[in-house]
């Protein structure tokens, strides 16, 4: 990996994913940003560069972010890619669900800024 990491947020809500873009880049992540699972999937499947990890909210208008998941997990170079789904669900049923669709790991929103760096770091390196 030269440079810093690469990560998509793909969130609908504009605050949100300006704080996890701040959070982020502090940390000297490269971070670029997706409204809705539509775009998330069509960045990632039109970046020059692959993105070194994904974050996505669950409920979102468009395309929702297990669905998202599933067609980038489908997409090659992506198979293993960190995917975090960043989400105010917390049910057991649904991170099953997620798992089962190719999520690595769940963050419950509203989050601490210190755990999605150290979670995100934690994927990375």
């Amino acid at each position: 990996m030269s440079g810093a990491p690469r990560i998509l947020v793909v969130e609908d809500s504009t605050m949100v994913r300006i704080t996890v873009k701040r959070t982020l880049a502090a940390v000297e992540f490269e971070v670029e940003e997706a409204r809705d699972g539509a775009e998330g999937l069509s960045k990632v499947q039109t970046a020059a560069t692959p993105f070194d990890l994904i974050l996505t909210d669950l409920n979102m208008p468009n395309l929702d972010g297990l669905s998202m998941v599933q067609a980038i997990r489908a997409t090659p170079g992506y198979e293993q890619t960190p995917i975090v789904m960043l989400t105010t669900e917390s049910g057991e049923e649904k991170k099953s669900v997620g798992h089962d669709a190719g999520i690595s790991a769940w963050l419950v929103k509203p989050f601490e800024p210190d755990a999605l760096v150290e979670m995100v770091g934690g994927m990375l390196f």
